[in-house]
């Protein structure tokens, strides 16, 4: 213990002397990797849980990342907040982020650079409630520590915005009780947050924990693209012990374990990739795999199931006073199981002359239809056709009118499950994934709830300044519905919000599941039937902690390295 206290303290010291964006002198393209490599560990994926747990486990040993994209230290955009929608607007082949389209016809994006999720969301950082942690039988002194190991690095008090203080007092006002000011904790009431984005607006990812690492325990390569995991037999049963991957050129690249029991091969490639991979090994349902002429190594048809991903509704709000740039800052924790969030503004200098009529395009933060976030028609109409029509109107309409913000709902859980399979043998293309989003009907009733209570804070006091006082509120649901068309039809009664939710559902990319524990990993997330194979990461949730879960899956990696260097040190030192 007293070995882990002082490491700790002496690189915490380590990380506050380094400036933020240095290069790390272990991180190069895979390019330059040699043909055949040993390591202790190798991580696949260089993500959000990839990054504390690969910095944690190279203070003791070999550490191997492998991460598809590359870096966010040389894409301003991923820095910037004030550019957040242009890294999630870009669909090219080098794109930070990877656009792909659920069955249900939901725009979604994947991350292809270091740091994962972590360079692509809005920076909501918040921990697990206490019966989240309970339920998933972690240690709740360990978690608490692996969170505060995470927040030193990356987390910040925003400072409120006029916009954003209104949100916070009308939701008080609405009985979203009691007010728990700032925390990162999960607690029911109203609550400001903490945040990725610094005072100055850049963005603080995983990729920055890394600075926790022993320079000569770890090698991150990038553009690193693994295409399946290596076994051999234990007698019969399965043991990991390498990974073949490509480099950016194309060249073949073979990354084995080093001799010992104890040698591990970790997937954290994330909810689509992680379960993905293992079926590319040969690990999932046979029939698929064989459907595409797998060898199988352990029949699961549980791999890939259990997707889930938190529907997310929103309500445009025009404001006839100015309001802040701002992401999501304040949240209300309600007790039917929605959380209310907001946020507002937008940058109209990043405009870029991209409409068919050569007009600036706008930026609208997250909600911009460029970035797939298009609530104009239900999902299955969500063409690139009609993209490139929300945002050639959008282009038309003055910058007085598009002034204001939206406020979201997004459901707990959800209840609602869908799966992934593979689409063909490419690592790099997209699965075939479904969500079913509102399967359930506990998460429909969550979402009309959760918009009514979104029609309470507009209409609250403490929200008049940022509302017009004769606009009503079946009208501010067409005004996202047909944005910026505005188009007055439907209503607010229960039917009408149902119907709303369905048309107009989005994702605020905290899709998870697919290697979920119990069905393919137990509960210290080794894969089932599997030696020296683990997968840690947002696909063994069976639920997404907190209101963004993006906190809890950096706790994860920290949190795993920990205990597997304790339970490895043990077990050594007993032998």
């Amino acid at each position: 213990m007293a070995f882990f206290i002082l490491t700790g303290l002496f690189v915490l010291l380590s990380v506050s002397r380094q400036a933020r964006g240095q290069n790390y002198t272990f991180m190069r393209e895979a390019t330059h990797a040699p043909p055949v490599a040993y390591y202790d560990y190798i991580v696949i994926g260089g993500g959000t849980a990839g990054c504390p747990l690969a910095a944690t486990l190279s203070r003791r040993y070999r550490v191997l990342v492998l991460e598809r994209g590359g870096s966010p230290y040389d894409d301003d955009r991923v820095l910037n907040m004030a550019h957040f929608s242009d890294v999630l607007s870009d669909t090219s082949a080098s794109s930070p982020s990877q656009r792909f389209v659920s069955e249900e016809g939901v725009i979604n994006s994947r991350p292809r650079v270091l740091g994962g999720g972590s360079c692509l969301n809005a920076g909501f950082f918040t921990r697990a409630g206490a019966g989240y942690v309970r339920a998933v039988g972690w240690d709740a002194r360990e978690v608490l520590s692996a969170y505060r190991w995470v927040e030193d690095v990356v987390a910040f008090q925003p400072e409120l915005g006029p916009w954003q203080a209104a949100v916070r007092r009308g939701l008080l006002e609405t009985g979203v009780v009691p007010d728990n000011g700032f925390t990162y904790d999960h607690i029911p009431g109203t609550k400001v947050g903490g945040s990725i984005f610094d005072p100055e607006g850049r963005r603080h990812t995983a990729a920055d924990l890394l600075r926790y690492s022993r320079p000569e325990g770890i090698d991150v390569l990038l553009r690193a693209r693994v295409a399946r995991i290596l076994f051999s037999y234990k007698g019969t049963k399965p043991v990991a012990r390498g990974v073949v991957f490509r480099d950016s050129q194309g060249i073949i690249h073979v990354a084995y374990l080093n001799q010992g029991d104890a040698n591990e091969i970790i997937l954290s490639a994330g909810a689509l990739g992680s379960p993905q991979l293992l079926m590319l090994s040969g690990v999932g349902p046979s029939d698929h795999l064989r459907s595409f002429g797998l060898d199988v190594v352990v029949d699961n048809p549980e791999v890939g199931q259990g997707m889930s991903d938190n529907p997310m509704n929103a309500i445009f709000v025009p404001s006839p006073s100015p309001v802040e740039l701002s992401l999501i800052q304040v949240v209300g924790i309600t007790r039917f199981g929605s959380y209310i969030e907001g946020a507002s503004g937008s940058d109209w200098s990043t405009r870029s002359a991209s409409t068919s009529t050569g007009a600036p395009a706008r930026s609208f933060g997250m909600f911009s239809p460029q970035t797939g976030q298009l609530a104009t028609v239900p999902p299955k109409q969500r063409t690139p056709e009609a993209i490139a029509r929300a945002v050639e109107a959008m282009s038309r309409v003055p910058d007085a009118a598009m002034r204001g913000g939206f406020i979201l709902e997004k459901v707990l859980g959800p209840q609602s499950a869908g799966s992934l399979a593979l689409r063909n043998l490419d690592p790099d293309d997209n699965p075939v994934v479904s969500f079913n989003y509102f399967a359930h009907p506990d998460d429909l009733r969550r979402c009309v709830a959760g918009i009514e209570e979104i029609e309470r804070v507009i209409r609250s006091r403490a929200f008049a300044r940022f509302a017009y006082p004769n606009f009503a509120f079946p009208a501010m649901l067409n005004v996202t519905a047909e944005f910026p068309v505005n188009l007055m039809r439907g209503g607010s009664d229960p039917a009408a919000l149902e119907r709303f939710c369905r048309d107009t559902v989005m994702t605020i990319w905290h899709y998870h599941g697919g290697c979920q524990v119990g069905r393919v990993v137990d509960r210290d997330y080794r894969v089932l039937g599997i030696e020296a194979l683990r997968v840690i990461d947002g696909s063994t949730f069976n639920a997404s902690p907190g209101t963004n879960p993006q906190a809890t899956v950096m706790m994860l990696g920290r949190y795993m390295g920990v205990k597997i260097q304790k339970e490895r040190m043990l077990t050594e030192g007993s032998g």
